[in-house]
């Protein structure tokens, strides 16, 4: 897929952050959205921001799997097929796991990995049936490095990123006409932190505050602008933000041993949490 023109390309989490982005900037390439997302008021928003755009928006719980599968048939019923995928709906969580709950592990994991396993699933027939087709399915810079307090959130990621890999390297040996991307962005200016849960413990408006000061440097536009033009150079590994390209490198040299790196810095730096160092995710 070259251009986005005319193609229909389906966004979750597109009520704000990099889905938003992503919907404006896909939009200004000519390309049909259908947009969802779980936050109804967020995706008005969205769609009331791209103007004329040919837009299809329907609020959708990507835990969902009947709900899904049926969006993924209303969708293709309603356009006639799907040229891309994004699957883009993501939370966080904060907190060691010794204080994390199991509902807390579950929720985090249910939207970020199998929301995106669902998506996949339901979509992947009819991406594959357009005959020129791309899958995008966003993981994150701690999909490709773990740091502490993050390791639901780094759980989640890290499985988004083998799937994703995986499904690649099947649509290549069955000779599909899908192109696979996983994409790593680092700290983004959205308002993920701020949503964010936390574990008892942690002080959640000071690790908001925190990541907005320190860690979020790169804005959902430029994100989003990264992440079209990787899609459509068909590259297999997106990274987003000077961050995620630094500390992706530095895990590639030092190995193992960038652990002891992230946890001394984590532990000088970070806001302490009432029981233990606390972490955000970017």
């Amino acid at each position: 897929m070259k251009s986005v023109q005319q193609k229909v390309v389906v966004i979750t989490g597109a009520g704000s952050g990099i889905g938003r982005a992503l919907a404006a900037n896909l939009a200004g390439r000519g390309a049909i959205l259908a947009l969802s997302d779980v936050d109804a008021d967020g995706l008005a928003a969205t769609v009331a921001a791209l103007g004329n755009a040919k837009v299809r928006s329907d609020r959708l719980d990507v835990r969902d799997r009947d709900a899904m599968a049926g969006y993924a048939a209303s969708v293709v019923e309603e356009f006639g097929r799907v040229d891309a995928l994004i699957n883009n709906a993501g939370v966080a969580l904060t907190g060691n796991v010794a204080d994390m709950t199991y509902a807390d592990l579950e929720w985090i994991i249910d939207i970020d990995f199998w929301g995106v396993v669902n998506g996949t699933k339901e979509f992947l027939p009819h991406l594959i049936a357009s005959g020129d087709a791309h899958l995008v399915n966003i993981s994150s810079l701690f999909g490709l490095m773990a740091v502490p307090g993050q390791s639901a959130y780094n759980a989640a990621k890290f499985a988004v990123r083998g799937f994703t890999e995986s499904l690649r390297q099947e649509m290549l040996i069955a000779g599909q006409p899908v192109a696979v991307s996983c994409v790593h962005p680092g700290g983004i200016k959205t308002a993920i932190a701020r949503n964010a849960r936390v574990a008892a413990g942690e002080d959640q408006a000071a690790l908001a505050d925190y990541f907005d000061r320190k860690l979020a440097k790169t804005t959902p536009e430029r994100a989003a602008e990264v992440i079209v033009t990787g899609m459509l150079a068909s590259k297999p590994k997106i990274v987003v933000g000077a961050d995620a390209k630094v500390l992706d490198a530095m895990v590639k040299l030092l190995g193992a041993r960038y652990q002891n790196v992230v946890a001394a810095v984590t532990k000088r730096q970070v806001p302490k949490a009432a029981s233990s160092q606390s972490r955000l995710v970017p």
